[in-house]
């Protein structure tokens, strides 16, 4: 059993916290350890995603992934801070739902070189899955599909962008979030009787991310030194990115002339041999 006074103070959580939350500590309790029973199959579940769908990088169009299954503990944080958001939403979950209100239980991130390259994975996994809005989940509990060999995408995919991203995305096909900041894609899939969420960023996104979640959020967002100190690396990330971007255009345009001037060359000599 957890205990109570060590789990509030690693997560930063006020006693108040979780009476607003109005979830007891013995059902949070009784949630972290059916969840503990569960947690080798969620692994093997999101193995065998791995295995089945982004082991191939290139037919998936990504250069790499990374997966894991969410925490206990940070189990319980989420819990408890979306009872506190969202009470009504998050009313009546309890031991015996949790796992088809959350769908991040198994997390996989899969990454780009260029952010412009997200259409590729979005092509693939819309093609692999099926993708259809009357399937999208509104009702945590309602719309649960109890089918575990039904896969297919739970909900409608979104993208946060950074300021400057308007043009390599459409919103015909997924749904924009401005943030301003922040980059990511995101994608729910319901797979093997569980959601899994899939994370989309180039490289300089998620090491300026995984940075962040460390130090920052959710724990010190409101410490505004901490908060200054990402936002500055959050834009040499951005940056980065964009350097990337200007530097695989300068490659393209440089191949381009290059190849220009062979079909130029060959055509002239081509010419003085009919001469």
């Amino acid at each position: 059993m957890i205990d109570k006074k060590e789990f509030l103070t690693k997560y930063n959580i006020e006693e108040s916290e979780l009476e607003a939350s109005a979830l007891s500590w013995d059902e949070l309790t009784a949630i972290c350890e059916d969840y503990i029973q569960r947690e080798e199959k969620l692994r093997n579940i999101g193995k065998d995603f791995v295995n089945d769908y982004l082991y191939d990088i290139e037919k998936a169009g990504i250069h790499s992934y990374r997966y894991r299954i969410k925490a206990p503990g940070h189990l319980l944080e989420k819990i408890i801070r979306k009872r506190c958001e969202h009470f009504e939403r998050f009313e009546k979950i309890d031991r015996s739902n949790y796992y088809k209100y959350l769908t991040d239980l198994i997390g996989i991130r899969v990454f780009f070189l260029y952010r412009e390259d997200w259409i590729y994975f979005h092509k693939y996994i819309t093609s692999v899955f099926e993708n259809n809005p009357d399937l999208y989940v509104e009702d945590r509990i309602h719309d649960f599909d109890e089918n575990e060999a039904h896969y297919y995408i739970a909900e409608r995919p979104k993208v946060y962008r950074r300021t400057g991203d308007s043009r390599i995305y459409d919103e015909d096909i997924i749904d924009i979030r401005s943030d301003g900041i922040y980059r990511s894609l995101h994608y729910i899939i319901k797979y093997k009787g569980y959601y899994v969420e899939i994370q989309g960023r180039t490289l300089f996104e998620e090491g300026w991310s995984e940075i962040d979640h460390d130090i920052v959020y959710p724990y010190f967002k409101d410490d505004e030194m901490l908060t200054d100190f990402s936002t500055l690396l959050n834009r040499l990330s951005g940056m980065a990115d964009e350097m990337s971007s200007y530097f695989r255009r300068m490659r393209s345009i440089k191949e381009d002339t290059e190849k220009a001037a062979e079909k130029a060359a060959e055509n002239a000599e081509g010419t003085g041999e009919d001469a």
